[in-house]
């Protein structure tokens, strides 16, 4: 039987002086089984990095339509 994804929950706040962006985000994010636990924290911390109104996380490694 093949293993389920994790998830985890995130409240994120971000607060980027530079770019005056200043808002917390609530992330619930699925880690596949092949994935590890560094790859997850790097998706987290892009998101971190390009935070913005619009930018959500994407539906999953195996969706067709999304980029």
């Amino acid at each position: 039987m093949a293993q389920k994804s994790t998830i985890y929950k995130v409240e994120l706040s971000v607060s980027d002086m530079d770019r005056h962006y200043y808002e917390t985000h609530k992330l619930t994010i699925a880690k596949h089984p092949s994935e590890t636990a560094e790859r997850l924290m790097v998706r987290i911390l892009a998101f971190a990095l390009n935070a913005n109104e619009q930018l959500e996380m994407t539906r999953g490694l195996s969706t067709d339509d999304e980029p």
